[in-house]
């Protein structure tokens, strides 16, 4: 590339820098707004049979946030969304060579086996919420453990955020996830937190993204569906501001 690009002409090497890179730049973080649809009703069922996964969109899981680069066949992963009035849901497919499921304990280094991990803003207003609860930065596992940092800075878990049924064919998981998304307003402990209902033209700050580890003793790469500028992609856990957004819409 470096010995070739001399050789184009001015026009067009200005319209290649303008334009970047079209794995990245159409979901450039905060920038990025994907439509998801309502539904009237999901049946969880870790399958995509659903009329609305028919009419939904696949969206891909490729950027690579942490680790070397990686070919199709270690991993890949694409996703869709829908809404009820209730929860948003998720149907995703991941493809992995090699499951990790090593650690017993779902509280202690859980981004080290292979997991989803779901980032919700409910208000897209972004900001740091790595020990509160501006936004959500869930970890699901294989086994249904939902685990995210309290207010408190240990982590917790939050399975009644979030509702996960997956099925396995070969190496191509289909999860299915019903997810409740709550404001900033969110308390840890007995506190009666309610989730928000979800309407048409609401826009949530969102991301998804895939820890995968195949034999290391931490995960060896973090992939994502938003591209993040800078050196430092590990942000998303921390800064809800490289989130991308998600609209509701009928």
């Amino acid at each position: 590339m470096k010995n070739t690009l001399h050789l184009l002409p001015i026009a067009t090497l200005l319209l290649l820098f303008a334009c970047g890179s079209p794995n990245n730049d159409a979901r450039l973080g905060s920038n990025t707004l994907i439509q998801a649809h309502r539904a009237i009703s999901v049946k969880l069922d870790g399958r995509p049979y659903d009329d609305i996964w028919k009419k939904s969109e696949w969206h891909p899981i490729d950027q690579r946030w942490l680790g070397p680069e990686f070919l199709p066949e270690d991993f890949a992963g694409r996703y869709k969304v829908a809404w009820t009035y209730d929860q948003v849901y998720l149907l995703v497919e991941t493809t992995d060579d090699v499951f990790v499921e090593k650690i017993k304990n779902g509280l202690e280094r859980y981004w080290d086996d292979d997991c989803l991990e779901i980032f919700i803003d409910e208000d897209r207003s972004g900001g740091n919420h790595q020990y509160n609860h501006q936004a959500f930065a869930y970890h699901v596992s294989m086994k249904h453990d939902v685990t995210d940092m309290g207010m408190d800075s240990i982590p917790h878990y939050y399975n009644e955020h979030v509702t996960t049924i997956h099925t396995r064919n070969a190496n191509t998981i289909t999860w299915e996830l019903a997810i409740y998304v709550y404001d900033k307003s969110f308390r840890d402990g007995p506190a009666l937190n309610v989730p928000v209902r979800l309407a048409h033209g609401k826009k949530l700050g969102f991301a998804l993204a895939y820890c995968d580890n195949d034999y290391s003793e931490e995960r060896e790469n973090f992939i994502g569906s938003v591209f993040i500028p800078g050196e430092d992609k590990n942000r998303g856990w921390i800064d809800a501001g490289v989130f991308g957004g998600l609209e509701l819409v009928e």
